[in-house]
């Protein structure tokens, strides 16, 4: 099984087509779009639409839509795009669940699992015409007519990618997903010895070939056409990395190095709005745990050295300014396909 390459889609609709477009021709496989300023699903459409081969995936936020309504997005894109969708969900902080989007706040774990059980419960009786009788301790589907049924599809296993940082949604993504995206704020130590055991347990649990699972992301490639450019990326990753490290919610990566210290003193800063003096705490040895950095001649390598064997998808996001450039990329993509996905290094 080939290394799958993505990269960003866009947000913005009116730029959709084009790029898709550029995307395919350039050998990418996966083009996502997060939930950040603007709808997680809406560019999947325009995406399928103008493309024939690459496949599209998201990362919605779950609780703020019912199950059932996702469901029913889900299946309409599965079938648009000839099976070409990827859903991707993850459950957010208390904080933005409540106070952004208006919905209470439970435990996450137990909520997802629910929901993702409830979810493939709509697909089977669409698919299958069984009867609905999900009734779990967060959603229920019991009741429907042929006249709310849109009847079975080509491609009815659409694949679900759970977003996880923590042990506990690790296990789920294997338990009851296809599969993990994994933040980008995880080091390469946190992947191997936290996330993927948890995700291998989780899909023992259920009866699973860990192998069979889909294990996107992590880390943050770092890159550039020349020394300078990547520097400027360096530092650019270094705030990120800052901002990322000052939220409680991740501290159990950092603890997994020992940078207590570092993560109390980070969110301390931030809270005081200190965020220019929150980039220098973020030492050159955390950047190399977080990031794979490279020229982009150097980043095959540089990602076989850091993914190889852990991940069935990496991301490697750039953008060719011209066709010397675009042929440059065509050919690096083709060699990170052949880095050794899960399993096979």
């Amino acid at each position: 099984m080939a290394m799958a390459v993505g990269t960003g889609l866009t947000s913005k609709l009116e730029d959709v087509p084009a790029r898709a477009r550029k995307l395919e021709s350039l050998g990418y496989d996966v083009a996502s779009v997060g939930e950040i300023g603007n709808d997680p699903f809406l560019p999947m459409v325009l995406g399928a639409e103008h493309t024939e081969r690459m496949h599209f995936s998201n990362l919605a936020i779950a609780f703020p839509r019912a199950p059932y309504v996702v469901a029913n997005l889900c299946w309409d894109l599965a079938r648009y795009s000839k099976g070409r969708f990827i859903l991707g969900l993850g459950t957010q902080v208390k904080g933005h669940n409540e106070r952004r989007f208006s919905v209470p706040w439970v435990a996450p774990g137990p909520r997802m699992r629910d929901y993702i059980n409830c979810m493939r419960a709509v697909w089977d009786s669409w698919q299958n015409g069984t009867k609905p009788n999900f009734e779990s301790e967060h959603y229920q589907y019991k009741l429907t007519s042929p006249f709310f049924n849109p009847g079975p599809i080509e491609h009815p296993d659409i694949p679900i990618l759970l977003a996880a940082v923590n042990p506990f949604n690790a296990r789920l993504a294997g338990e009851v997903a296809d599969g993990i995206a994994i933040h980008g704020f995880s080091t390469f130590k946190y992947i191997r010895e936290v996330l993927i055991p948890a995700v291998h347990e989780g899909a023992r649990r259920a009866g699973k070939n860990p192998a069979d699972l889909q294990i996107r992301g992590g880390g943050f490639v770092v890159t550039g056409r020349t020394e300078e450019e990547l520097a400027r990326a360096k530092e650019r990753a270094r705030r990120q990395l800052s901002f990322y490290a000052s939220t409680r919610s991740y501290s159990r990566v950092m603890s997994t190095h020992g940078w207590d210290d570092e993560a109390s003193l980070l969110h301390r800063l931030s809270v005081e709005g200190k965020w220019d003096d929150m980039v220098g705490v973020i030492t050159d040895e955390m950047m190399e745990e977080f990031c794979v950095m490279g020229t982009w001649d150097e980043m095959p390598a540089k990602m076989r050295e850091k993914y190889a064997g852990i991940n069935s998808q990496v991301g490697f996001g750039v953008e060719p300014r011209n066709p010397d450039e675009e042929d440059q990329i065509r050919d690096i993509i083709t060699q990170i396909k052949t880095i050794p996905t899960i399993g096979e290094a």
